[in-house]
């Protein structure tokens, strides 16, 4: 989501300038940096549990957390490529057709969720997969639209070879903004990993967990 910041920056320019193609080569390379980061993320991601229990977590704990980043490493891609089609539409005033997008999948999630986690007895597996069901839903949207619709008929033309050229010149601007938001999120993940090394870490994380989502 942080290096995905930069779209704003480049597209917002690109679109002021009336350089409208511009705005497709940015967002495609946005979306084969953040792939090819969601793919070194995913490593971190399928060894969580034995990092967790390195820094001293709780052993149970450190498996849920494990089992569920596991499963929860297909909507990593999802949510990176959706990040620059948010920002893509975005940058030119196209709202309704996120919100529309957003809102099916939304719909769609709550019953697979449902089955996944109760009907299935998948559990805590089953949420982490209704999760990469729909966010991959909602790129499948957002692609067709921006395929197929007449608004992005100038800003989208196709894949180009273009966009793996200047990719140093976009990480100037998408690192620190990648930087800035990670100490942010850092900030309240570093509390729940403290809470962790209390002497009841299934509670304290519990309500740490619970105000976090409240926060958001």
């Amino acid at each position: 989501m942080g290096l995905g910041c930069a779209l704003d920056t480049l597209c917002g320019q690109s679109f002021g300038a009336m350089q409208f193609h511009m705005l497709g080569i940015h967002t495609q390379r946005a979306m084969f940096i953040l792939l090819l980061t969601s793919a070194f993320l995913s490593v971190i991601w399928a060894n969580t549990k034995p990092i967790l229990i390195v820094m001293h977590q709780n052993s149970e704990i450190s498996k849920e957390a494990g089992v569920y980043a596991t499963f929860m490493i297909p909507c990593l891609f999802a949510y990176g490529l959706l990040q620059c089609l948010i920002k893509f539409l975005q940058t030119q005033n196209i709202v309704f057709p996120m919100v529309l997008s957003t809102g099916i999948s939304a719909l769609i999630h709550i019953p697979v969720c449902w089955i996944l986690v109760f009907k299935s007895g998948l559990g805590s597996k089953g949420a982490a997969i209704a999760n990469s069901i729909s966010c991959w839903i909602n790129v499948l949207l957002m692609a067709l639209y921006i395929k197929f619709s007449s608004s992005c008929k100038e800003t989208w033309t196709g894949f180009s070879k273009e966009a793996l050229h200047n990719l140093a010149e976009f990480l100037k601007i998408a690192i620190p903004s990648a930087l800035m938001l990670c100490l942010k999120v850092w900030s309240f993940e570093l509390i729940i990993f403290l809470s962790g090394l209390l002497p009841n870490p299934q509670l304290q994380t519990s309500v740490l967990s619970i105000w976090l989502v409240l926060q958001s």
